[in-house]
Parts: structure tokens; C-alpha cells; sequence
């Protein structure tokens, strides 16, 4: 395990925990909006939120290089496209099969790329994209750069065998990719007592192949960060891979069409009260004077808008023209 020092809120400055907070508050909103919208029939397919996980990406983004070091994620994808920086008009209108979204309405909710962003999806098979992360990592070692891939993948996909087929090659080449494990307990709808042995300890499944873990609190961006800024130094220094079991929580069920019904009210609401991270990052900076109830108010009301305004330009976005079936593929 990768022993590192406890979070320190003090040496953290006003602008970064209003950054922090206002790209958690992002997501969080923009999630809401696409609920909303799946609700009016706006949007189609599937749909996976991620309320109550957003300290996860808001945190290693802030590790990371923006636009250098990668991305790669499941279906569960809104969020890091987010705080990857991609633009939610583009997002949003991509959720309601739009010509201005970001896979020119062709994708939908889990097949978004961008490769200014070097966000490189959305994968709707489970732990797909574990391998592809670690041919991102492959490619930046070939190469001689120092670009770290950021591989997220969920509990229920940690139990994939392809993902320790993938462990073995990026121990073997020491590749540059951190292992990204965002474990919200229910794979699905099946708690990981049922499914996982030793689901306790997720960040040791790479003992066997010589990958150092660490397990961190996925509800503390704070903490993320930290953990983040060790295992992207010892990538950047030769010393990868790296694995990171982010232990969060998501609020809404597995997807809208999930009426989750696996788990309490009771549990749900305890989450949202004691451990929110959002309401943690408001928390430190009312108590730290950063800013009032009414800055925080302020910032909401942006932020609101701004997520409104997205869906606007979605809807008034026209769909794609049949033409576009043909473009984007392979022909003979």
C-alpha cells in the first residue's frame, strides 16, 4: 500500500476550494438537468448519473495536466467530461442525440470523445476500457513523453478478468496509468458483500502483479487530490502502474431506469446528510471565512444558469441528417 500524509485543508488556498467547489456543483447540476430532461422524454437510451460521486473526478483532474494526461472511463462518463473541461452545451447535446453534441448526436449518453480534452470515453461494456487505458499509457511510454492515463473503472468491473489481464501487462512494462477503482458499493444492484471476497480491500487486487494501492475518501476532493498527486508522481517517475480505490457513493440508482430498490431510503439519506462533497467543500469554506452563504448562493445561481443554458442549446440544436449515418465509418 502507498503510505502518504493526511489531507491538509489549511495549505489549501480560497481559489482552489472555490474552484473545487464550483466544478463539483457543475456536475451535480448538470446531472439534475439530464434527469430531468431523460424524465420529458428529451433524452433516450440509457442514462447514468453521477450525484454524489463528484469529488472523484474533480479531484484527480486536479492532479492531472488538462489536455495532456488521459482520460478514459465507463458509461457512468458525464462527470469527467466535466471536469475534463469539455463544454456542457456539447455534452448536453450530445444526452438529446443533437447535431452540436460532441459525437454530432450519434453517440449519446456513453459514447463522447474529445480529443482536445484527451478524453477518450465512455464505454458502455463493462471494463472495456481498462485495457484501452492501459494502451494510452503504452502509447505515452512509446512515445518518451510523461503523460499519465487515467483509468477509471467501477467496483462491479473490478472482478472483470480482463482487468487483471491488463494489471500483468502494466506491471510487466511499468506502464504510466493509474487504476481508477470508483467504488460506490452496488455493482449495479448487488452489494459488493454479495459479490466481491475481500470487497474490504479493492486496492490490493494488484498485489499479485506488483502494483502498489492505496484506498481513499472518495467523499473528500481534498483527499483525492492528495492521493491523485502521489501516484501521478511515481507514474511521471517510471514507478507506475498505480492503483487507486476511491471509495464514494452515488445517490440516484444504477441508471434511471433503476428504482434501487436493493438499498434504504434510510442509507441514502444518512450518505447525503453526513458525508455530501459538496456540502464538505461549503462546509470549509464558510468556516474558514472564504465565503458567505450568499457568495455560495451566488455561485449556484451561476452555475444554474449556466447548466440551463445548455440545455437550451441542446434542444434547439437540430438532430443529425441522415447523411450522417455515413460519415465516421468504415467503408470497403
Amino acid at each position: 500500500m502507498m503510505d502518504g500524509p493526511a489531507t491538509s485543508h489549511a495549505n489549501t488556498s480560497k481559489d482552489e476550494l472555490l474552484g473545487y467547489y464550483r466544478d463539483m456543483l457543475l456536475i451535480r447540476r448538470f446531472e439534475e438537468k439530464a434527469g430531468q430532461l431523460y424524465g420529458m422524454g428529451k433524452i433516450g437510451g440509457f442514462c447514468h448519473l453521477y450525484i454524489g460521486q463528484e469529488a472523484v473526478v474533480v479531484g484527480l483532474q486536479a492532479a492531472v495536466r488538462e489536455g495532456q494526461d488521459q482520460v478514459i472511463t465507463s458509461y457512468r462518463d458525464h462527470g469527467h467530461m466535466l471536469a475534463c473541461g469539455m463544454d456542457p452545451n456539447g455534452v448536453m447535446a450530445e444526452l438529446t442525440g443533437r447535431e452540436g453534441g460532441y459525437s454530432k448526436g450519434k453517440g449519446g449518453s456513453m459514447h463522447m470523445f474529445s480529443r482536445e480534452k484527451a478524453f477518450y470515453g465512455g464505454h458502455g461494456i463493462v471494463g472495456a476500457q481498462v485495457p484501452l487505458g492501459a494502451g494510452l499509457a503504452f502509447a505515452n511510454k512509446y512515445r518518451g513523453n510523461d503523460q499519465v492515463a487515467l483509468t477509471y473503472f467501477g467496483d462491479g468491473a473490478a472482478n472483470q478478468g480482463q482487468v487483471y489481464e491488463t494489471f500483468n501487462m502494466a506491471s510487466l512494462w511499468k506502464l504510466p496509468v493509474i487504476f481508477v477503482i470508483e467504488n460506490n458499493i452496488y455493482a449495479m444492484g448487488t452489494s459488493q458483500e454479495r459479490s466481491t471476497a475481500n470487497y474490504q480491500e479493492l486496492y490490493h487486487r494488484g498485489v499479485p502483479f506488483g502494483i502498489e494501492g492505496e484506498q481513499v475518501d472518495g467523499m473528500d476532493v481534498l483527499a483525492v487530490k492528495d492521493a491523485g498527486e502521489r501516484a501521478v508522481a511515481k507514474c511521471r517517475a517510471g514507478d507506475g502502474p498505480v492503483i487507486l480505490e476511491v471509495k464514494t457513493y452515488r445517490y440516484r440508482g444504477h441508471s434511471m431506469s433503476d428504482p434501487a430498490k436493493y438499498r434504504t431510503r434510510d442509507e441514502v439519506q444518512k450518505m447525503r446528510s453526513e458525508r455530501d462533497p459538496i456540502e464538505h467543500v461549503r462546509e470549509m469554506l464558510v468556516s474558514a471565512g472564504h465565503a458567505s452563504e450568499d457568495d455560495l448562493k451566488a455561485i449556484d445561481r451561476e452555475v444554474k444558469s449556466r447548466v440551463n443554458a445548455s440545455a437550451d442549446f441542446a434542444l434547439e440544436s437540430p438532430e443529425p441528417a441522415v447523411e450522417e449515418l455515413w460519415t465516421d465509418i468504415y467503408a470497403a
